[in-house]
C-alpha cells in the first residue's frame, strides 16, 4: 500500500512538474514569437479624413447599451440615467429622450454601503431589449439596487413599474452581464447579489423563472460576454427545440494550479425547459457547458479568454457560424485571435460528449476527471425532442430524478469545441480586440465574403476579410481619438446603406462599412481589394456595390489586385504631372502621397531608379528630399507604387515631377547719349542687352539720373560762338565720357555704393585712433602699444625743461615757496623727517602738487631734488 501510494504520489508530482514545464515553455514560446506574425492594416483612416457621425450629450456618460430598430430607422442608446432615440441614418439627429435618475434617498443609501456617489451611485442602463412593437424592456443598476421598467415608445416615457431587477441586471456597473429577449422572455447572465459572488443565468417570464445552481461546478467566477438564440430549423425531423447560448470565461475546475487558470466556455439551455418536478425545481434541467478551443498549432499559441461573440445567421448559410474574439492571459504581449465555430460542432459536443465528475484521488492537481460510468436515459441535459418523446417524456417536468440528479452533478462536458479549420481565422499582435460584428457581401465575381469588423481597446475599428485563404485587414478606422475602449458594436443589415455603430464611455460613433469614395483613381479603388468597392467607369468614381448594384452601371472589381482592366492602367499610372521651377542651391521635397501601409515607393530620375546611398537626396517614407539643387538635378522624377498582391508585384505610376532651374532674363545696360534738340544739348537713355551665362539672379539696380541743367547753361553760351563742327566734336567728347561713366555705374551693384563710404569712414576712424593713442589720451593698453612702437626714439627731456616746469609750479602755487638758505637745519632730533630746505609742507599743498604732476604731459618726466640748508 505504501509503495502504491508513493508511486501514485510520484506520478502526480511528475504530471504536475510536466504541466508546469509545459506552461513555462508555452509562455516563453509566445514571448519569443509574438513579434513575428499578424497582418498589418493596409490603410489607416484618421477621424478627420473620413465622414464619421458622432452623438453625445454634455454631462452624460457610459453609452454602453445600443439597440437598433431597422424597421423604424431608429437607434436606441442606453447611457447613464437616460435613454435616447436617434436616427439610424444620422445619429447626430436626436428624436427622443427619457431620463431615469436615481432618487436622493437611493443615492444616500448607496453611499452608506461604501460606494462612490460621484462614479457608482447612478442608474446605469444595462438592459435594453424589445418587448413588443411599442414597448422596450429596460433595466438599470439604480444605485446598486437593480430595477427594471417598461418604456412606451409612443410617448417615450417610463411606465413606472419599478420591477426588481435581480438576476436581470448587475448591481455593480463594473460587473459583466449579457441578455437577449426571446419571444417576450428575457434570458440574462449576471451576478445576483451586491458583492457579485453569486453568478446566475436567469430566465424571466410570466409563466416560469429558471436559474442556475449556486455551485462551483455550474459557474465558477464567470465573466459573461454574449448571449443569443439559435432557432431550430422549421419542420426538422428531430423535432428539436430552440436553444439559447451563453459565452463566458470562468476559472477552471479541471485543474488546480497556484494561480487561477481561465477557460473560455459555451453554455446552452433549452427554450422549452420548465425545470424539474422534485429535483432542480425552478432550475435549469438542460444546462450544459463545454470548453472552447482557440489554438494555433503552427505557433503553439493558446487563447484562453473570450471577449466577445457574434453569431452570423444568413439564409444562404447551411447553419449559423459563431465568431469569437479571444486574447491570452498567459502572457503580456498583446495577442488577439478570431476563431470560428459551426453550431453543429457545439451541438455534437453536447449531444455525444463525455461528462466529467469530481476526482476522488487525494492530493491530486486534477479536480475533475472523465466519467466512465453508465449514463442514464434520457440523456442528461438534452432538450425535449422526438427521441425523448419516444420514451414518453413530453417535458422537463416529468423527467426522471436519476437524469436530473446526474445533470445537477455533471454539468461539464469533457469534450471540447474546436474551431473551423482547427486554427484561428485571424491572429494579430499588439492589439486587444473588444467587440466583433460580421457582415456578408457578395462581390461582383459572385463569391460571398464574410467581412469582420473588430473594435479595439484603443478606440479603433479593423475591417478584415478572408480571400483565397489569405486573411487581410483592409483598413483601420480611428473612431475615438482619445483611445478609449469600444464597449459595444452594432451593425445594420437590412438597410440599403450599411453602417457600424460603436458605443463608448463618452459617446456613439456612426461609420459606413466602406470608404470607397475616398479613392480617386481606378488603380487605387481596385488595389483596396475591398468586397464593397468597385470602379464606375462612366462616373470615374469608386462606389459601394451595395448602393450601385441595382443601377445597372458597368463596374470594375478585382479582389486579386488585377488592375489591367482599369482605363489608366495603359499608361501604367496617373497622368498627374507637376513642374517645379527652383533657384540654384535651393532644397525641395517632392511628395508622393499614398495610403497603403503595405506598399513601397520606387523613385526614378530620368528613367533611372534612385538608390538610398546618394548624398544629393534622401528617400523618405512618402517622398524624396533634394538638397542643393543644381543643373545636374534637373529632369523628370517619377514616383512608382509597388505592392505585393498574392505573390505578384504590382507597380504603377502615382505622380511625375519636372524639376528645372529658374531662367533669369539678361539685364539691360543704360547709356547716355547727347544730342542737339531745338538748339539745346539734351541726354538720351539707350539700353543695351547684355547676355550672362550664369544662372544666378543678378540684383536689380536703379539707373543714375544725370542732370542736364549745367550743360544747358554752358551750351547756351557756346552755341553762338562755336561752329557746327566744333559742337559735333564736343558732343563726341561728352559722349565718350558719358559712356565710360555710365558703364562703370551700371556695372556696379547696389552693395558697392555703400562699400566706399564705409571704407572711408573706417580709415578716418583708424587715423583718429592712432592720433589719440600717440597723444596719450587713451588708457593703459594704448600706452603699452605706443611705448612698444616708439621705444628708444624719444629724446629724454633736458634739465632746463625740468627747471622750467618747476618754475611754473612755483609761480602757480604761492603756498609752495623756499626759505632763506641761512636758516640752520635742526639736527638734534634725528627721528624727524628731513624736508627740503627745512620747510614742512602741508597736506593740502602736497595733494595739489600731486594733481599738478598728474596733469603734466606724460612724455616729460623729471624728478626735482631740493638742496638742504647745509649744502647737501
Amino acid at each position: 500500500m505504501r509503495r502504491a501510494s508513493k508511486r501514485a504520489l510520484f506520478v502526480q508530482s511528475s504530471k504536475l512538474f510536466g504541466m508546469a514545464a509545459y506552461s513555462l515553455s508555452l509562455v516563453l514560446c509566445i514571448i519569443l514569437k509574438a513579434a513575428t506574425f499578424g497582418p498589418v492594416p493596409r490603410i489607416v483612416w484618421e477621424q478627420e479624413e473620413i465622414p464619421l457621425t458622432r452623438f453625445n450629450v454634455e454631462g452624460v456618460f457610459n453609452y454602453s447599451s445600443l439597440l437598433l430598430s431597422e424597421n423604424e430607422d431608429i437607434l436606441y442608446v442606453g447611457a447613464r440615467e437616460v435613454i435616447f432615440a436617434v436616427k439610424s441614418t444620422n445619429i447626430a439627429e436626436k428624436t427622443r429622450e427619457a431620463y431615469w435618475k436615481v432618487t436622493d434617498e437611493k443615492s444616500e443609501g448607496c453611499a452608506r454601503k461604501g460606494k462612490s456617489k460621484q462614479t457608482e451611485c447612478f442608474n446605469f442602463i444595462r438592459v435594453l431589449q424589445p418587448l413588443s412593437e411599442d414597448t422596450l424592456y429596460v433595466c438599470g443598476t439604480y444605485a446598486f439596487q437593480p430595477t427594471c421598467d417598461h418604456l412606451d415608445l409612443n410617448s417615450f416615457q417610463l411606465l413606472g413599474k419599478h420591477e426588481d431587477g435581480k438576476g436581470r441586471c448587475p448591481f455593480d456597473p463594473a460587473h459583466s452581464y449579457t441578455s437577449v429577449m426571446v419571444d417576450g422572455e428575457l434570458y440574462s447572465a449576471t451576478s445576483n447579489n451586491f458583492l457579485g459572488s453569486e453568478p446566475i443565468i436567469f430566465r424571466h417570464s410570466q409563466q416560469s423563472q429558471l436559474r442556475t445552481e449556486y455551485a462551483v461546478p455550474w459557474l465558477n467566477e464567470p465573466n459573461f460576454v454574449f448571449a443569443d438564440v439559435i432557432r431550430a430549423p422549421q419542420n426538422n425531423p428531430d423535432g428539436d427545440d430552440d436553444k439559447i447560448y451563453f459565452f463566458f470565461t470562468e476559472v477552471s475546475v479541471e485543474f488546480d494550479f497556484l494561480s487561477k487558470l481561465l477557460i473560455p466556455r459555451v453554455a446552452r439551455v433549452c427554450k422549452g425547459d420548465q425545470g424539474g418536478q422534485r429535483t432542480l425545481q425552478k432550475k435549469w434541467t438542460s444546462f450544459l457547458k463545454a470548453k472552447l478551443i482557440c489554438h494555433s498549432p503552427e505557433n503553439n499559441f493558446f487563447f484562453n479568454v473570450i471577449n466577445d461573440v457574434f453569431i452570423l445567421k444568413s439564409p444562404d448559410l447551411k447553419e449559423p457560424v459563431i465568431y469569437g474574439v479571444f486574447t491570452s492571459h498567459l502572457n503580456n504581449v498583446g495577442l488577439s485571435a478570431v476563431c470560428t465555430y459551426n453550431v453543429s460542432a457545439v451541438e455534437n459536443v453536447f449531444a455525444t460528449g463525455k461528462y466529467m465528475q469530481s476526482a476522488t484521488v487525494e492530493q491530486s492537481h486534477t479536480k475533475w476527471v472523465r466519467y466512465n460510468g453508465e449514463v442514464p436515459k434520457p440523456r442528461p441535459g438534452a432538450c425535449i425532442n422526438n427521441e425523448v418523446r419516444a420514451l414518453n417524456y413530453t417535458g422537463s417536468l416529468n423527467l426522471p430524478d436519476k437524469t436530473l440528479q446526474f445533470v445537477k452533478d455533471h454539468p461539464l462536458i469533457e469534450d471540447s469545441v474546436y474551431p473551423i479549420g482547427q486554427k484561428p481565422k485571424l491572429m494579430i499582435r499588439n492589439v486587444a480586440f473588444t467587440q466583433i460584428v460580421v457582415d456578408r457581401v457578395t462581390a461582383l465575381d459572385g463569391v460571398t465574403y464574410d467581412v469582420m469588423f473588430l473594435s479595439t481597446d484603443q478606440g479603433k475599428l479593423h475591417k478584415a476579410v478572408n480571400h483565397d485563404s489569405e486573411m487581410r485587414i483592409i483598413e483601420e478606422i480611428v473612431l475615438f481619438p482619445n483611445m478609449e475602449p469600444v464597449q459595444t458594436l452594432v451593425l445594420t443589415t437590412k438597410q440599403r446603406k450599411r453602417y457600424i455603430y460603436a458605443g463608448s464611455s463618452t459617446g456613439v460613433v456612426q461609420s459606413p462599412v466602406a470608404f470607397c469614395d475616398q479613392f480617386t483613381s481606378c488603380v487605387e479603388c481596385i488595389m483596396t481589394r475591398d468586397p464593397y468597392c468597385a470602379w464606375n467607369s462612366l462616373q470615374s468614381s469608386c462606389v459601394n456595390i451595395v448602393d450601385e448594384k441595382s443601377s445597372g452601371r458597368p463596374l470594375i472589381q478585382a479582389l486579386n489586385g488585377d488592375i489591367s482592366r482599369c482605363p489608366d492602367s495603359v499608361a501604367q499610372g496617373t497622368e498627374k504631372t507637376m513642374v517645379y521651377t527652383l533657384k540654384p542651391g535651393s532644397m525641395v521635397e517632392l511628395n508622393c502621397i499614398h495610403k497603403s501601409e503595405l506598399a513601397s515607393l520606387v523613385w526614378t530620375f530620368n528613367n533611372k531608379e534612385l538608390s538610398d546611398n546618394n548624398p544629393r537626396y534622401r528617400l523618405l517614407h512618402k517622398g524624396i528630399l533634394l538638397f542643393n539643387v543644381s543643373e545636374v538635378d534637373t529632369g523628370t522624377y517619377q514616383c512608382l507604387f509597388q505592392e505585393n498582391v498574392m505573390g505578384n508585384m504590382i507597380s504603377w505610376l502615382i505622380i511625375s515631377y519636372i524639376v528645372e532651374l529658374e531662367r533669369i532674363p539678361p539685364p539691360l545696360l543704360s547709356t547716355t547719349r547727347w544730342s542737339l534738340t531745338e538748339g539745346n544739348l539734351a541726354p538720351t537713355q539707350v539700353y543695351t542687352e547684355v547676355t550672362h551665362r550664369t544662372t544666378t539672379r543678378m540684383p536689380s539696380t536703379t539707373p543714375f539720373k544725370t542732370s542736364a541743367a549745367p550743360i544747358k547753361n554752358v551750351t547756351s553760351k557756346l552755341l553762338t560762338t562755336l561752329s557746327t563742327a566744333t559742337l559735333t566734336e564736343l558732343i563726341d567728347a561728352l559722349q565718350e565720357f558719358g559712356v565710360e561713366k555710365t558703364s562703370f555705374l551700371k556695372s556696379t551693384s547696389d552693395c558697392s555704393l555703400f562699400i566706399f563710404p564705409i571704407i572711408i569712414l573706417l580709415v578716418l576712424f583708424l587715423l583718429l585712433l592712432t592720433y589719440n593713442c600717440y597723444k596719450g589720451f587713451l588708457p593703459g593698453p594704448c600706452l603699452k602699444f605706443r611705448s612698444a612702437m616708439f621705444s628708444g626714439k624719444k629724446v629724454p627731456p633736458s634739465f632746463a625743461d625740468c627747471e622750467q616746469g618747476v618754475n611754473e609750479i612755483l609761480v602757480k602755487n604761492p603756498n609752495l615757496h623756499t626759505e632763506p638758505t641761512t636758516a640752520p637745519r635742526d639736527t638734534d632730533d634725528v627721528t624727524k623727517p628731513d624736508y627740503g630746505n627745512g620747510n614742512l609742507h602741508h597736506k593740502e599743498d602736497l595733494e595739489k602738487v600731486d594733481m599738478i604732476e598728474k596733469d603734466k604731459p606724460f612724455d616729460v618726466k623729471c624728478e626735482l631734488k631740493y638742496a638742504d640748508s647745509d649744502g647737501d
